[in-house]
């Protein structure tokens, strides 16, 4: 942990969305991801955190939850995000700080991190700060890239890659592009209040060969065979978790959502198209329906 801001990957402008996931041939992926959240989440609730939401790729999936907040620090990408999903009063649309969450204490029932954290240089100040937005009991649904998995595994034994598999330690493969060892994972996740419920192994079958050779449909089917090990051993890629969140949290005051992430008053009033925090007289503006909590957009 440091005390300096942590270094954000910022996906402005990027054709992510397009690039990667639709003409990307990752369809495997994103049903084998489809898989993990539905067997992971709670069947309902009220208001559900989306962190690192991009364009709303894997939003339509959180059917049970009556409202749901996706956050981005990428402004283009929640923009994409308003295009997919529309102006429905179910989402809010936020551009904010993981490190600094615009959030008040104790006020989602749940949330999902899904292929963020991996860009996290400081992933443990990340979940604290998610942490503190949860009430007692909520569900957190996390995903990682897992670096023991098989394919590092067998290039360190051939001395392919000089980074051990085995040890606890991050690897930055690209800037701001980590692999977490499960072990690490967990103990983030312990201390900064949650209790591990389930791991999933995912997307053992991401390679090429088997995408071009094999049929969708049997592929999900695999992979749905292939999950459940994940309580066992973590040897796939992608790694998702189920956590509850532990330890006494008040639960948000009525008519509280919003909070300064400089001063962390919750005394926010609209004025015009944006929020004037009353503390600090910071002024966070409303572009075109997505509040905008960045401190330093850029």
């Amino acid at each position: 942990m440091t005390s300096t801001q942590p270094p954000i990957c910022n996906y402005e402008d990027s054709d992510y969305q397009t690039r990667f996931w639709e003409q990307g041939g990752r369809a495997y992926e994103d049903r084998a991801e489809a898989t993990a959240l539905q067997r992971l989440l709670p069947e309902s609730g009220e208001l559900l955190l989306e962190l690192g939401a991009g364009a709303g790729r894997n939003t339509p999936r959180y059917t049970g939850f009556k409202q749901v907040v996706l956050v981005d620090y990428s402004l283009t990408q929640l923009q994409q995000a308003v295009q997919r999903l529309g102006g429905n009063q179910r989402y809010i649309y936020v551009a904010a700080d993981i490190y600094k969450l615009p959030f008040v204490e104790g006020l989602f029932d749940a949330a999902t991190m899904i292929r963020t954290l991996h860009h996290m240089a400081e992933p443990q100040l990340a979940l604290n700060q998610v942490r503190s937005t949860l009430q007692t009991g909520a569900i957190f649904i996390l995903e990682y890239a897992n670096k023991q998995n098989i394919k590092a595994i067998l290039r360190y034994v051939f001395r392919k890659q000089s980074w051990s598999p085995f040890s606890t330690e991050s690897v930055e493969f690209e800037k701001l592009n980590y692999d977490f060892h499960p072990q690490a994972v967990r103990g983030w996740l312990d201390e900064s209040g949650f209790s591990l419920q389930n791991q999933l192994a995912v997307s053992y079958l991401r390679m090429g060969v088997l995408k071009r050779k094999l049929p969708i449909d049997l592929l999900a089917r695999l992979e749905a065979w292939l999950q459940p090990t994940g309580r066992w051993c973590q040897l796939s890629p992608s790694v998702f978790t189920r956590s509850q969140a532990v330890g006494e949290t008040p639960k948000a005051q009525a008519g509280t959502f919003f909070k300064c992430p400089v001063c962390e008053s919750n005394n926010l009033e609209p004025y015009g198209a944006r929020l004037i925090c009353k503390k600090c007289s910071r002024e966070w503006p409303i572009r075109e329906g997505i509040f905008d909590f960045r401190i330093d957009p850029g």
